[in-house]
């Protein structure tokens, strides 16, 4: 939930921008356009949605999980650096955000790679465990309320099939991971999601300063 990398001074982020990012007018338009929502700090940064670009592009992959879609941008960084028989799925609850989003998919022309999954994640998940048996996904994108971070690793771990790829976005959450006097769910979450993982021999983690804090993890087992 950061628009830039909260480390780097400002003159470096700027820096980074011009001559480190190559962001596609449709995604610019898009990420401006989410600037005037009051939410709009929910939106990943350019440099994160390079990296996830090109990362997407590496792994090809043919079935994606996004679990948190907002205005779409992180969607469609993917779905523009997949085969066109690659397919897309993402959860979110609030309308209001994905008309945006499927208004940029279809002007990019890649609507037709994504399926927008209305409702509660979880449930969500679980329909497609059903539909599609475990380890049925290449890439799994992480990017929803924090307090239930727990449980989307531990459902995003049975979709994900051996040697996938997952991303967790927040994972420094602001530096309150480090506080101890915060408390509250969403901190509880993010520092449950990152122990747990920490402690998981079955991932290949690695922990990346970008925006507010990106987990790469790769499923060995």
């Amino acid at each position: 939930m950061t628009r830039e990398t909260s480390l780097l001074s400002t003159q470096l982020q700027h820096y980074l921008l011009d001559v480190g990012i190559r962001e596609p007018s449709i995604l610019k338009n898009l990420r401006l356009e989410t600037e005037s929502d009051e939410m709009s700090r929910m939106q990943i940064s350019p440099e994160q949605g390079q990296f996830m670009s090109m990362l997407t592009n590496l792994i090809q992959p043919g079935r994606i999980l996004e679990i948190g879609t907002y205005t779409g941008y992180s969607s469609l960084c993917m779905a523009l650096n997949t085969s066109k028989d690659s397919v897309l799925y993402t959860c979110d609850q609030e309308p209001k955000w994905t008309d945006v989003a499927q208004r940029y998919w279809r002007e990019a022309g890649v609507d037709h790679k994504i399926k927008l999954m209305l409702g509660d994640a979880k449930e969500t998940m679980r329909r497609l465990i059903t539909e599609f048996g475990e380890a049925s996904f290449d890439m799994i994108f992480i990017d929803a309320d924090k307090e239930n971070y727990p449980e989307y690793l531990s459902l995003a771990k049975r979709l994900l099939r051996i040697r996938g790829v997952m991303l967790i976005d927040n994972v420094f959450w602001k530096g309150s991971v480090l506080d101890s006097g915060d408390n509250t769910e969403a901190t509880l979450g993010v520092r449950e999601l990152n122990q747990t993982l920490h402690n998981d021999a079955d991932f290949q983690i690695s922990m990346l300063p970008i925006s507010d804090g990106l987990t790469l993890a790769l499923k060995l087992n």
